[in-house]
Order: C-alpha cells, then structure tokens, then sequence
C-alpha cells in the first residue's frame, strides 16, 4: 500500500487524524523512571497490595550498605522502564523499613517480591544477569507484545460496534489508530475500507485494499470487502428501483428484474428485504439462470459475514427449502 493510499493520512468526512499508543499502561505514558517508585512500612499497602490488583509490582528490597543491590539496581531499572509499564517497580530500603521484609521472611538481600492481585506470586534473590529478569517479568506479566495485541482487538471490536451504530468518523479514527500500530493489520484495513463504503468515498476504499501484501490480499475480511465494492458497482448499473417495483407488481415472475431489485436493496443494506426476493425466486424457478438466486444469496452471505442476522435467518430458510 503505497503513501500516497494511505487511508489516514490526511482527512476522512470531518477529521482522520487519529494517533493511539497502545501497550499495558495504566495511566497516562510517563517519562522514564516513572514506572519506578520508592516505598514505606506505611505506604507499602497503597504502593504495592493495592497497586498490584491493578497491574504486577516487583518489590525490590535493598540496603545502601549492600553491593550486590548495587549491581542489581541499574540493571533491574532498565529492565522495567524498558517493559514501558508491563509491570511496576517499588524500592523498600530495609535499614528505614525492616518491618515487611522480615514478615515475608527474607534473609539476605537484594531480594525482588512480584505482587499480583495483592499477594507474593513470584521473586528472586541475587543480582541475577538482565536476561533472567526480562524472563522474570514475562513469567509474570506475560510475553512481552501480549498486551498489546489484547488492547488492540479491543479497540477493532469498539471501531466495528461505532460503524455498525453509524458513527462513521469516530469508527475510522480507531481503525486509522490500530494502522499507525500495526499497518496490516487485516481487520483494521477492511474497517478501515468499510468506513470509506458508509461515507461513500467507494474508489478510495479500492485503493485501500490495493497492492497489499500477497498473504494479506488473501485475508477473508479484505476480499469481502472487495466483494462489496464489486455488488456496489454492479448495482449501479441495474437501474431504478422503483421501476424495478412496478415490473415486478405487473409481473411477479419476472425473475430478472426481482433478481436486479435484490442486488439494488442489498447495497442499499435492506439485507433481509434482499434476502426474501431471491428466495422467492427459487421456491418458484431453481432453474431460472442456473440456479442463479441461490448463487447470488450465496455471495451476499459472504459479504455479509457467518454471524451477521440476515445471513442466520437467510440460511435457515435455505435449510429448510433445500432439505424440506
């Protein structure tokens, strides 16, 4: 996909100049160290028990007096800020405040405790190399990315509820978000196209789902988006519909002109209206174009998705008509 296709760069209906960070952070993306704080006996509990219900804290115990903490610390700061909020970091100076050490039992230091939902999950003692910590933290965070890709499917399943309600501009910022992360990302592409279609920019969808990747042109969800662009092109030239009406009023069996009305009211998203002119068509004519209104119901079902209401309600009375 070339510059120059790029859906958002530049403007969609009102705005497209979305921008989003994804990745596990709690609260506003923080400049470095901030991921690192320094706690008391006193604060311990809204520090680290409450803080853990939230996401992972290590707590670090330490003393000044002690060399190995001082090996460990820059390392294991390093390895938290560059986790970019995964997990949290809490420093317990045990000479200041022995209290906590001593009730979890620790007997040399440095000492790291991870706290998840308010309760000791996991640690270590020593200051171990940088590459047992970043496997410390994904043993407790998760693989690093895992997030990120849950934040993002959850973003494409917000995009698709505001499309489908209608809010066109605010359902492309979101898919334009996940693209800035993640540019073929398959979903956000065909969202991003399926947006373009309800704003009726139809060659700037095309361009969209233009010159991807061979396996990405390949996905379900971008065919059927081309798909729909192709029904939508064919509509166009299939005349009126209400003329279509008045043929079909004076002749109820003129399987041509019905099979040209489904085609019209499917991209105009009457679904179901569309779905019961064709089958229409084949409880009176299977024969009529080669069984050309199962195929052609066969093709919208594509389009319009496995789960999708009219497709459901559409199958069943082709069960029925078919196996009756």
């Amino acid at each position: 996909m070339s510059g120059s296709n790029n859906p958002y760069n530049g403007s969609f209906g009102n705005q497209m100049s979305a921008t989003a960070s994804f990745g596990a952070q709690t609260e506003p993306a923080a400049a470095a160290g901030s991921y690192i704080t320094d706690t008391t006996t006193a604060n311990f509990g809204k520090d680290v028990i409450e803080a853990s219900r939230k996401q992972p804290v290590l707590v670090d115990f330490w003393a000044p007096w002690c060399g190995p903490c001082k090996q460990l610390t820059p390392v294991l700061e390093k390895v938290v800020n560059e986790a970019n909020g995964r997990v949290r970091l809490v420093k317990m100076n045990i000479d200041d405040h022995p209290s906590i050490a001593g009730q979890l039992g620790i007997q040399s230091i440095p000492a790291v405790i991870a706290f998840v939902n308010g309760r000791p999950a996991d640690g270590f003692m020593g200051a171990v190399p940088e590459t047992q910590i970043r496997q410390f933290i994904d043993r407790i965070a998760g693989p690093a990315g895992a997030d990120e890709a849950a934040e993002i499917e959850a973003v494409l399943t917000e995009a698709a509820e505001l499309l489908a309600a209608g809010n066109v501009n605010e359902a492309a910022q979101l898919y334009g978000a996940v693209m800035q992360a993640d540019p073929e990302n398959a979903k956000a592409l065909a969202g991003m196209a399926e947006c373009m279609i309800a704003a009726n920019q139809h060659q700037r969808a095309r361009e969209t789902l233009t010159d991807l990747p061979e396996e990405l042109a390949k996905d379900a969800g971008i065919q059927a988006v081309l798909k729909k662009l192709d029904q939508i092109e064919e509509a166009r030239k299939l005349g009126d519909p209400v003329a279509l009406e008045r043929e079909l009023a004076a002749n109820p069996n003129n399987h041509e002109a019905r099979l040209k009305l489904a085609k019209i009211l499917n991209v105009e998203g009457r679904r179901e209206e569309a779905a019961e002119h064709l089958l229409l068509i084949m409880r009176k004519d299977r024969a009529f174009d080669d069984d050309g209104a199962r195929r052609q119901l066969l093709q919208f079902f594509e389009v319009w998705g496995f789960k999708d209401p009219a497709t459901v309600a559409a199958r069943r009375k082709l069960s029925a008509m078919l196996f009756s």
